[in-house]
This record gives structure tokens, C-alpha cells and sequence, in this order.
């Protein structure tokens, strides 16, 4: 639970992702006209990869500004899932570029070229500076969203790539090792896929109203049913509104002879699912236990059909 308290300035983490940006651009320009001129598919592979993480930064850094945008009465849960979405964004675009670079790599097996060695350390030694300051710049952000942490990969990723490039040229210098160029390129992809189908899951459970992966929604069950005056609960639907907001939406049975206390119990099992399970948004409708549903489900409800839809 405590990881969802992560407090910084909002101005000056969009300082940062400016900056980053920045950095990137002007290090994609200058890894694609090495990449072209060098001869290096790794290197181009590399730029292309960077190109994304500065794409990728943009996406976060307009998520995190319209995610701070107040609810109205078109968006009436707010914009905070902007930054899931960017998130969604950056985790699918990463494995459209891991599939795009097996595929260069390949034909650069069947068609090996002439690289210019020296040029691919130096340009790519520039580009692992520039990671590690992108790296800097974006870390702790990570650590408080997915769009962030998203958005960091990237670069992680990249930066790893440029380590790989690094190598490869020193191979070519050394041994005239050509194919070492696509065999870098496939590494590099091979890590960007495993990174993003590892971390896209999480991004989809959100935006699918999956429950928060830190709570046992039976043990929740269970706990609620225990308190002194509930007779059942049933209707129950988890799910996370945000990243670090959860959301219970439930049918609250009051138990024979509590009614004059309904209220009240409503308040304590708020109060309870605020403090045990981190729940900030809880929408409870209470039922006497004479006048409950009729054969509910506990988790999720029974659509209606034509049988027992209401007449019109």
C-alpha cells in the first residue's frame, strides 16, 4: 500500500520529460545520419528504437497533463486513465518496432554490408550518454505510473541497444565480423518484445475493469460479510478507476434486525474497505435482508432478459 504515495511536484516532473525529449530528438537525428552513413543496421535500429522513446515521452507527457484535468459531465470518473491509455500506446508500439527489426535483421543476414566500425562506437557511445541521462531525468517517475514507467523502458531498453551497438562495432573494427550487426539488432529486438508483452498485461488488466492484482477479492468478501450486522453481500464488482485508485461497486445485505442501523453500517464497512483494502471509491446500495435480490450472484450480475426484463 505504500507505494501508492509517491509525491512529486507535477511542474517539475514535467520539466523533466521536456528535457528528455529533447535529448532524444537531437540523439535520433544524429544515430540516424551515423546509421546511414556508417552502414549500420544496428545503429539505425538503435535510433529507430530512440526515435520511439522520445514519441513514447510526448505520449506521456500529454497523458500526465490531461490526467490532472477535474471530472465534468462528459468524463465524469475524470482523465486520470489518460495515462493507462498512453501506456497501452507505448507498450504496443514497442512490439510493432521489435517485430519491424527481426524482420530488417534478417534480410541483413541474406545481404551482409559494409560498416564503418568506428563510426558505430562513437555514435553509439553518445547515444548511451544521452540514455543515461534520459535514464536521470525519468526514473523516479517511473516509479509512479505505468505511463511513466512505460515511458522509461524505453529508454532502459535503448540503452541496453546502444551497450550492444558499442560491441558490435568494436567486433567489425577488430574482426570484420559484418554479421554481428544484424545479430545485435535481433538482441535488441528480442529485449524489446520480452520487456513490453511483460509489462502490457498489467496496462491491459486495467483497462479490461480487472480487479487490483494486490487485493483477494474473496478474502475481501469474506471480510465484509464478518462485520457485526451484514447478512450478505453480493453484486460485487473490483476494479481500479486509476493506477493507484481502487473501486468497489456491491449490494450491502443488512442483517434482520439491524435496519435502524443501516446507515451506520454503511459508514463502518466504508471506513473499513479505506483503511484494509486501500478502496478510496466505494458506491454500497443497501438492502434489507427481506427484500434482497433474488438468487444473486455474488461477483458481477445477471443480465436481464426478455423473460424477465420489465414490461414496457
Amino acid at each position: 500500500m505504500s507505494g501508492h504515495h509517491h509525491h512529486v511536484d507535477p511542474e517539475a516532473g514535467d520539466a523533466r520529460v521536456f528535457w528528455a525529449v529533447f535529448v532524444n530528438l537531437a540523439l535520433t537525428v544524429a544515430q540516424i545520419i551515423g546509421g546511414l552513413l556508417s552502414g549500420s543496421l544496428a545503429l539505425i535500429a538503435d535510433a529507430i528504437h530512440n526515435l520511439s522513446d522520445a514519441v513514447s515521452l510526448i505520449i506521456a507527457f500529454a497523458a500526465r497533463k490531461i490526467a490532472r484535468k477535474p471530472a465534468n459531465a462528459t468524463m465524469t470518473f475524470g482523465y486520470g486513465r489518460a495515462e493507462i491509455v498512453a501506456a497501452l500506446v507505448n507498450y504496443t508500439t514497442l512490439i510493432l518496432i521489435g517485430f519491424y527489426l527481426i524482420y530488417e535483421a534478417l534480410v541483413r543476414f541474406i545481404y551482409p554490408q559494409d560498416i564503418d566500425g568506428w563510426m558505430v562506437v562513437i555514435i553509439a557511445g553518445f547515444a548511451l550518454l544521452v540514455d543515461a541521462v534520459t535514464a536521470l531525468l525519468t526514473f523516479s517517475l517511473s516509479k509512479q505510473s505505468m505511463n511513466m514507467r512505460a515511458a522509461f523502458l524505453h529508454n532502459a531498453a535503448d540503452a541496453l541497444g546502444s551497450i550492444a551497438v558499442i560491441i558490435a562495432g568494436f567486433a567489425i573494427i577488430l574482426y570484420d565480423w559484418r554479421l554481428i550487426d544484424p545479430l545485435v539488432t535481433l538482441l535488441i529486438a528480442g529485449y524489446i518484445l520480452w520487456l513490453s508483452v511483460s509489462e502490457i498485461g498489467a496496462v491491459i488488466h486495467i483497462l479490461m475493469l480487472g480487479s487490483p492484482p494486490n487485493l483477494d477479492t474473496h478474502q475481501l468478501i469474506r471480510r465484509l460479510k464478518s462485520v457485526d450486522g451484514v447478512a450478505d453481500l453480493h453484486h460485487v464488482h473490483l476494479w481500479q478507476m486509476q493506477e493507484h485508485e481502487n473501486a468497489i461497486d456491491a449490494h450491502l445485505v443488512i442483517a434482520p434486525g439491524h435496519w435502524n442501523e443501516a446507515d451506520a453500517l454503511k459508514s463502518q464497512v466504508k471506513d473499513l474497505l479505506a483503511k484494509e483494502f486501500a478502496i478510496s471509491h466505494s458506491t454500497l446500495e443497501i438492502e434489507c435482508s427481506i427484500h434482497a435480490c433474488d438468487a444473486p450472484l455474488i461477483i458481477g450480475h445477471r443480465e436481464k432478459t426478455e423473460s424477465n426484463a420489465p414490461a414496457t
